[in-house]
């Protein structure tokens, strides 16, 4: 059935892509919810109140799959308008030279090559639809700009999320498809619950640190994405007022 808008947010079983697909359908938009466990997905779909939601199960690292699910959409939807490349995943918070490759690989494959074949596949569905164009935004988090103690790989690949966005913002010009980047940081989700208890500061103090509702970043990501596609949030950054991160700690 084909839809008035359409939006896909990957990691929506949980955190910031829940809130985030919840957001976007209460926008008005049909939402496909991708991510690997099909039962938080469904769960997702449930607090929809009715709104029209896709649950597509898959791995967003796995080529196949990435192709697997833009076809289910565009067979369901006929068309995307907003893609929210959202899933992300850390890896254990270790001194650089103990991290193994599998470790290394597995955050690679979720934050950096996901992103990568999810932004094809909309590009490929964006390009061909009429009117043709559309947007797509990357989480980038604030680790886009500085990293946590014993966070290489989670770091490395948010900061290559910042080349994946110029590279397809300036690629994307020519179909009229946008791409901007959201830098969230500390979100009251249960991936920082830890942050309550207290993380590893740079200076070696372990400190709990403030986190924001998880429902202002949603507002965020629908505003990115409301705009008209003549103009483009390249980057922006939303943050728990007072965490530590402007200055030195």
């Amino acid at each position: 059935m084909a839809v008035e808008k359409a939006a896909i947010v990957t990691g929506a079983g949980t955190g910031i892509g829940r809130a985030s697909a919840l957001a976007l359908a209460r926008a008005g938009y049909a939402v496909g919810i991708v991510g690997r466990r099909k039962d938080a997905l469904e769960e997702t779909a449930k607090m929809a109140n009715g709104a029209k939601m896709l649950v597509l199960a898959g791995d967003v690292g796995k080529p196949d799959e990435v192709k697997a699910i833009f076809a289910k959409l565009r067979q369901e939807f006929g068309r995307l308008d907003v893609l929210f490349n959202n899933a992300g995943m850390g890896a254990p918070a270790i001194p650089m030279e103990e991290l193994t490759y599998e470790q290394w690989s597995a955050v690679v494959a979720v934050n950096l090559t996901g992103p990568f074949l999810c932004t094809q596949e909309a590009i490929k569905i964006m390009k061909d639809q009429k009117p043709q164009g559309g947007r797509i935004i990357n989480n980038g988090s604030i680790s886009a700009h500085a990293p946590r103690p014993f966070s290489v790989a989670y770091t490395a690949t948010k900061h290559a999320i910042t080349g994946l966005t110029k590279c397809t913002a300036l690629d994307g010009r020519a179909y009229n498809i946008a791409c901007g980047q959201i830098d969230i940081g500390n979100a009251a989700t249960p991936m920082t619950e830890r942050m309550t208890k207290g993380v590893l500061q740079p200076n070696g103090e372990t400190k709990p640190e403030p986190r924001m509702d998880v429902e202002h970043v949603a507002q965020a990501v629908v505003q990115m994405a409301s705009l008209p596609l003549e103009s483009n949030v390249l980057f922006m950054t939303i943050m728990a007022t007072k965490m530590p991160f402007v200055g030195r700690g």
